[in-house]
This record gives C-alpha cells, sequence and structure tokens, in this order.
C-alpha cells in the first residue's frame, strides 16, 4: 500500500520543488520558448519576440527629425529650381505633420494594421518624390543624396513583422548538413574517448584497488589529471601539439604517425586525435574513482573463493568483478558519456572547433550560433536538438546494459 505524502512531508521537499523549478524547469521552457522565434539580437526586426507586427515609435520619430533635416539642408543648394523647393517643402511639412505624432514615443509597440498601411505608403511616397528630386538634379552637389536613402531604407525597417516561427526552426534542423557534421563529430569524440578511458579508468582501478605499499601515493597522482581544471589543461596539451615547438606533435612526427609536426592542429583527422588525447588524460582518472567506489563494495571472501577452486585472473574478472560492479559501471559510462557529449570547453580552447569545422560539436556550434551570431532562437533548436540526443542515450543505457542505478529498495 502506497502511503499518501502529508502536508508537512510536502512542505520539507518544497524548496527542493522551488530549486529544481527555477534552476532546471524555467531554464528548459525559456529555451523553448526561444526555438519558436526567430530570435537575434543583432537585427531590429528580430531583437525581441513579436506575435504580431509592431511600430519602432522611438526610431521612426528619429528618422523623420533626419529627414526634415536633411531636406532643409539640401533645399539651400545653389542652382535649385523652384518647383523643387516647392516639393521639398511640401515633403517636409508632411513629414514634419508625422513626426508630431510620434514625436516622444519610446520603444517598440503593437498598431493596427491600418497604421502600418499608412506608414507603408507614406514611407513609398516620399521616397518616389524625394528620389525624383535628385534624379532631376544629378549634376547638382546635393549634400544628402547619399544619405537620404539609407534614411528612409530605415524608416521602412521601423516596420517590425511578427517573428514567431512556430516549429520551422525544428524543420531547419533536420535539413542543417552543418547540425549532422557537429552530431557525427560529437558521436565520434564520445565512442572514442569513452571507450579508451573506460579501458584505461578500469585498469588504473584495479590498480588503486589492491592492498599495496605506497597506494595512497599512486592514488594521488593518478588523480591529479582530472582535478586540473579543463581550461588549463586544454591550454597545456595546446603548446604541446604546437606545429612548431610542441613535444608531443615532435614525438608523433618522428615515429611516423603524422605526417609533419604541424599536422597535429592544421588537419581535421589530427586535431580531432588530439581532443580524444587530451580528453583521455584528464578525465579517466575520473573514469577510474567511479569504477574503484564498485570494486571496494565487492567482498573480498568471494576472490579466496575463487583461488581456492583455481580460477584465474581473466576468470575471476569476468566472472566475478565484472557482473558485481555493473551498476558502477553503467554510472561510469553514463555519467562520461552525457558529459562527453556535451563537450565545449576542451575543444573550443585548443581547437576552435576547427580547422574548417572539423572537429565542431554541438555545444560549440550552438555556441556561435547564439554568442557569435548573436542567433539566439535558432541557437536554442540546436541546443534542444542535443538535449534530445542526451536524454536517447540515457535511455539506450538504462534500458540496453539493464542495470539498476536506483534501487527502490
Amino acid at each position: 500500500m502506497i502511503k499518501r505524502m502529508t502536508f508537512k512531508q510536502f512542505l520539507f521537499i518544497l524548496p527542493l520543488l522551488i530549486f529544481i523549478g527555477i534552476f532546471s524547469i524555467y531554464p528548459i521552457v525559456t529555451s523553448l520558448v526561444y526555438t519558436l522565434f526567430d530570435y537575434r539580437t543583432n537585427d531590429q526586426q528580430y531583437n525581441s519576440f513579436y506575435m504580431s507586427e509592431q511600430l519602432n515609435e522611438e526610431l521612426f520619430a528619429q528618422d523623420l527629425g533626419y529627414v526634415s533635416w536633411f531636406i532643409e539642408t539640401d533645399m539651400a543648394t545653389e542652382g535649385l529650381s523652384s518647383e523643387d523647393v516647392a516639393e521639398f517643402e511640401e515633403i517636409k511639412a508632411e513629414v514634419d505633420e508625422l513626426l508630431t505624432t510620434y514625436e516622444g514615443s519610446k520603444g517598440v509597440k503593437k498598431v493596427s494594421s491600418d497604421t502600418i498601411k499608412e506608414i507603408q505608403a507614406f514611407n513609398k511616397d516620399i521616397r518616389e518624390r524625394l528620389t525624383n528630386i535628385y534624379d532631376r538634379n544629378a549634376d547638382l552637389e546635393m549634400y544628402n543624396r547619399e544619405g537620404m536613402p539609407k534614411i528612409l531604407d530605415d524608416m521602412d525597417n521601423c516596420v517590425v513583422a511578427s517573428n514567431f516561427i512556430g516549429l520551422k526552426g525544428f524543420a531547419k534542423l533536420f535539413t542543417d548538413t552543418r547540425f549532422y557534421k557537429a552530431l557525427l563529430h560529437t558521436l565520434l569524440f564520445t565512442v572514442i574517448s569513452v571507450a579508451i578511458e573506460l579501458v584505461i579508468g578500469m585498469i588504473l582501478a584495479l590498480i588503486m584497488d589492491k592492498a599495496i605499499k605506497g597506494i595512497g601515493a599512486v592514488r594521488t597522482i593518478a588523480l591529479i589529471p582530472w582535478a586540473i581544471p579543463t581550461a588549463v589543461s586544454a591550454m597545456i596539451w595546446s603548446y604541446m601539439y604546437d606545429g612548431s615547438y610542441g613535444i608531443i606533435s615532435k614525438i608523433f612526427s618522428v615515429i611516423g604517425l603524422i605526417p609533419k609536426q604541424s599536422a597535429m592542429l592544421l588537419t581535421a583527422n589530427g586535431a580531432m586525435t588530439s581532443v580524444v588525447i587530451s580528453d583521455v588524460w584528464k578525465t579517466a582518472p575520473y573514469m577510474a574513482l567511479l569504477l574503484l567506489a564498485g570494486l571496494q563494495i565487492i567482498d573480498r571472501g568471494l576472490y579466496e573463493s575463487a583461488s581456492i577452486d583455481g580460477a584465474g585472473p581473466f576468470k575471476t574478472f569476468f566472472s566475478i568483478t565484472l557482473p558485481l560492479i555493473k551498476p558502477s559501471l553503467l554510472v561510469a559510462l553514463l555519467f562520461r558519456t552525457m558529459d562527453a557529449f556535451r563537450v565545449y570547453d576542451l575543444i573550443a580552447i585548443l581547437t576552435g572547433g576547427g580547422p574548417g569545422n572539423g572537429t565542431e560539436s554541438l555545444s560549440v556550434y550552438s555556441y556561435k550560433l547564439m554568442f557569435s551570431q548573436s542567433n539566439y532562437g535558432y541557437g536554442s533548436v540546436v541546443v534542444m536538438g542535443m538535449a534530445v540526443c542526451v536524454a536517447v542515450i540515457a535511455v539506450i543505457y538504462v534500458k540496453v546494459l539493464g542495470a539498476e542505478v536506483i534501487n527502490n529498495d
């Protein structure tokens, strides 16, 4: 029989629920909202969430003021006919009249569709009339001949169209070849690095599990790479991979693993190999630490019984050790796979995703979209795609390996 939670019991977990809501659920919901809009902070047409057409009244008033000032300046051009001066004055009067309506307005506001049509018609009308004046007087040196079209273009941009795109961002994702290349790079990096880390981590864990003299020093030394911040270790490895003086690239070129020393970071294969080696060095101790926790809960009597029965080291490992550390193995693989799949800092510092996007992971790609291109809408779509991939990986690990991470007992 399942007991119902009392109100007092609920109050005990309420702070945790609030914490999860603020720091977990809210960011996810916000990211989902971003995916529904073509949101770009470097373009006034897309720098907010617009469900319908809007008018940037503040900018429109500024542009009207510039148009009036430009007209007043060009009206004084020597050699201008009286008819053109009269046309300039008429246009200026219309601009000034409209300026009184929007002068002092702030920000972007929602207006009726009729107002939008009127403004678009007004912009088109004065553009045609001003263009005709400038064309008729092509031989005169009119000061604002080049600047006027730019202001008129800016006035057109004051009408902000809706940037709500719904699920079109996800449709774009399915046809984005760069996303698939980044996904392939991420999977390649994850599979290779985690596989190597599992082997090395298991060896380190088996060594650190032995009760031998100096094992404390061995454990401390083995965990040093994991204790170094990723940014620092990436900088260290970048110096060792350098094509001019790097010791690692020099050794690899001498023994024939790479054709020349500069190929370590300047070719896609060399750069990916460099990233994998750096990650294995950094996180294999973390894998060993997780596996060591599983090894130390195994009853030592099982090994003694196996030894009496004549079982060798390999037989003991595959019959006793491996089955009993299966839950710990799942946790280690799950944590490291998800961490490797979300890799950003190591690649960003070591290769920047290059050369030629040859090591660009999904995290690096989404970062470039959002912070380099200021495209937060599609960048959030890529992040959501990555989140789905991480969820699929977690489900596969739990279902396929068949180990229980959380015991109901």
